[in-house]
């Protein structure tokens, strides 16, 4: 006796840790929940035997004594990980166990014919089906073997009356048994609850996939996919009787200008407010879209004709006409707009879209926050452009650009001092195109930062070979566009293109517009202080097509002022623009500036400026821009023979990068 209560404590108390191990969330459940039932089939087992033990049948108890031993090893074994050979080890000794019970007792009246379901339930737990079909195959067979061996008096099963001793083992496996019903139940409910919670979240995020693949993340706005949809559910209902479709193509103006000073955070603010407004601007039956970027679409449903288009335009500027708090800053945005209507201007979206496209850029050429209505001129005009900006990649990427140097001269004595460097464009195909007509263009694509870069770094390499061939004491003057300012590092550009050449600061002129110093009037001073700090000249270019503020030529310091050619070359024929040249010359020097005249043509010209004081000049009365080799030329021959001659029948082709 005292054997096997201590067996039935040693069972209690695995049963104990296993229902602990069971609820413990990082415990694996096939494990677990194996040794939790092989604990309380012990239990079982051993209280089974207990009875039989104090009933006088010792077979019976030895029995179900020797099938606790057996479980209680493949607890251990469970534990260790093994649960398939485990669990084949209970069923196999549960299937014999419960059968040599049912022949040794009363046969297919006794108490252990209870247990053959729960030892299926426990074959479907953790078998295979192979391994259910065959336990139940097997029960079949033994409960017919001694069914025969009854029938036929070999072997004859005793049937004993009813017992208090018969209640309890029934009870025991009537227990076991519901515990494993409840246990699958549980399962099967905890399985259930797992799916419904997962059928949520499937359809959860389902639907944000749904909302990432149509709207915008930033704005919320339904995306170009979304915008499509729409624009074929409102052909559609024009086809069948609405009157009109249009497609708007809205860019913001100058919004770089934002990311480029405030950072991207007050960008997507600021486009986040832009697309509030143009929500509110538009009407139930219309469809704002950010079609990308600073980039929005409205799709216009049930239009009349082009009054409630503009009637459209006229809210959108009404919405971004006040400021964009952002930042606390107040912001002031306008944007460009093209139109493209339905069926006139294209008849599926993707043409509709391109058209817009091109009168939208068509409303930026013409000088922004305005709108534009396609027509077939513009679709001419805006293929030329977008041919022209893919153009100028391909030629920084193959090196179509090149230098020219128009020298530049002491006017008193007639000596080379510099020159200035204009870029060339020489196409393979359409020949030389001039920088007037893609300078414009490269600074709206945003390409004039590279162009610079590049013009910086020939025009140092440049000087590096003339130094090395003996061509030294002249200075290279380079113009520079206000983008570079605004959106490019212009003293870190600089910096590069000498360090990397090996040239000295000195012999670099910059070469800025007035517009540029009212523009950027407010950082602008600390740069050029930099640059004049390292030895860099500055000159301002073109004078007197501008401002022509005296405030500002104190307030940067530059070293000289050159006069705008349209005064130079009329100012011996027209006696105003003589007037407009001495009153610049006379103000140059009066600031001790040095003055220098561009598009010097002829003697009298020359001998008006040298007789107003003028310092230094230009033009074709000497010599046109010319390449590299033949500037080196130019320079060689002027210095042997001690001054040049006058050059004269040259192209007039000397335009400037800015």
């Amino acid at each position: 006796m005292p054997t096997a209560v201590r067996i039935c404590y040693d069972s209690y108390m695995l049963l104990r840790n296993s229902l602990h191990a069971a609820n413990s969330p990082k415990a694996e459940p096939i494990p677990h929940r194996l040794t939790l039932l092989i604990g309380i089939v012990v239990c079982t087992l051993i209280f089974i035997g207990m009875l039989a033990f104090i009933a006088g049948q010792w077979v019976e108890g030895g029995i179900v004594s020797g099938a606790a031993l057996v479980l209680t090893a493949a607890i251990v074994i469970a534990r260790r990980g093994h649960a398939g050979p485990a669990a084949m080890l209970i069923l196999a000794t549960l299937a014999l166990t419960d059968t040599l019970l049912i022949f040794t007792s009363q046969g297919l009246r006794d108490e252990a014919v209870c247990g053959v379901p729960a030892i299926l339930v426990f074959a479907a737990m953790f078998g295979t089906r192979r391994v259910f079909i065959a336990t139940l195959l097997f029960f079949l067979a033994a409960l017919l073997g001694i069914t025969a061996a009854n029938v036929s008096g070999w072997h004859v099963n005793p049937v004993t009356p009813a017992s208090w001793n018969a209640l309890l083992n029934l009870s025991a496996v009537l227990v076991a048994t519901a515990f494993f019903v409840w246990l699958i139940a549980a399962d099967l409910r905890s399985a259930l609850a797992r799916l419904a919670s997962e059928n949520v979240r499937i359809r959860e995020s389902h639907a944000r996939i749904d909302l990432l693949a149509h709207h915008d993340v930033l704005t919320g706005l339904p995306n170009r996919l979304r915008a499509r949809e729409h624009f074929e559910h409102s052909i559609a209902q024009a086809t069948v009787g609405e009157p009109s479709v249009a497609l708007m193509f809205l860019d913001l103006d100058n919004f770089k200008d934002v990311n480029d000073s405030l950072g991207h955070a007050a960008g997507d603010l600021l486009l986040s407010e832009v697309a509030r407004r143009l929500q509110a601007a538009m009407r139930p039956s219309d469809v704002v879209s950010r079609h990308g970027g600073d980039e929005f679409l409205v799709i216009l449903s049930c239009l009349d004709g082009h009054d409630d288009a503009l009637a459209s335009v006229e809210k959108i500027k009404a919405q971004l006409a006040a400021p964009f708090p952002v930042q606390g800053l107040a912001l002031s945005t306008t944007c460009s707009i093209g139109i493209a209507r339905y069926p006139d201007d294209g008849a599926d979206f993707d043409v509709l879209l391109k058209h817009a496209d091109m009168a939208m850029y068509h409303a930026k050429r013409a000088g922004r926050n305005t709108f534009a209505f396609f027509d077939a001129s513009i679709d001419g005009s805006v293929l030329d452009h977008l041919q022209l900006v893919a153009g100028i990649r391909t030629a920084l990427a193959t090196g179509q650009f090149r230098l020219h140097y128009q020298p530049q001269f002491a006017l008193a004595s007639g000596a080379i001092i510099g020159a200035e460097a204009l870029i060339r464009w020489r196409h393979p195909e359409l020949g030389m195109i001039p920088p007037a007509k893609f300078i414009a263009v490269a600074e709206r694509a945003g390409l004039i930062n590279e162009i610079g870069v590049w013009v910086l770094n020939e025009a140092c390499r440049q000087i590096k070979a003339w130094q090395v061939a003996g061509l030294d004491q002249l200075v290279v003057a380079i113009n520079l566009s206000p983008v570079q300012f605004r959106r490019g590092n212009i003293e870190q550009d600089v910096l590069n293109a000498l360090d990397l050449h090996q040239v000295a600061p000195s012999c670099l002129e910059l070469e800025l517009t007035e517009s540029l110093f009212i523009a950027e009037a407010s950082h602008l001073p600390a740069l050029l202080k930099r640059l004049r700090n390292m030895g860099i000249r500055l000159s301002i270019d073109d004078f007197g097509t501008g401002y022509s503020n005296l405030g500002y030529l104190r307030r940067f310091e530059v070293a000289r002022i050159k006069i705008d050619q349209s005064f130079i070359r009329r100012m011996t024929r027209n006696s105003d623009d003589a007037g407009i040249v001495r009153a610049i010359v006379q103000m140059v020097h009066s600031l001790n500036l040095e003055a220098v005249a561009e598009g010097i043509e002829d003697d009298e010209t020359l001998a008006a400026l040298l007789a107003l004081g003028c310092e230094g000049g230009q033009g074709f009365y000497w010599s046109p821009a010319l390449p590299a080799d033949e500037f080196m030329a130019f320079v060689g021959q002027a210095r042997a023979a001690g001054g040049p001659a006058p050059f004269a029948g040259v192209e007039r082709d000397q335009v400037p990068i800015a």
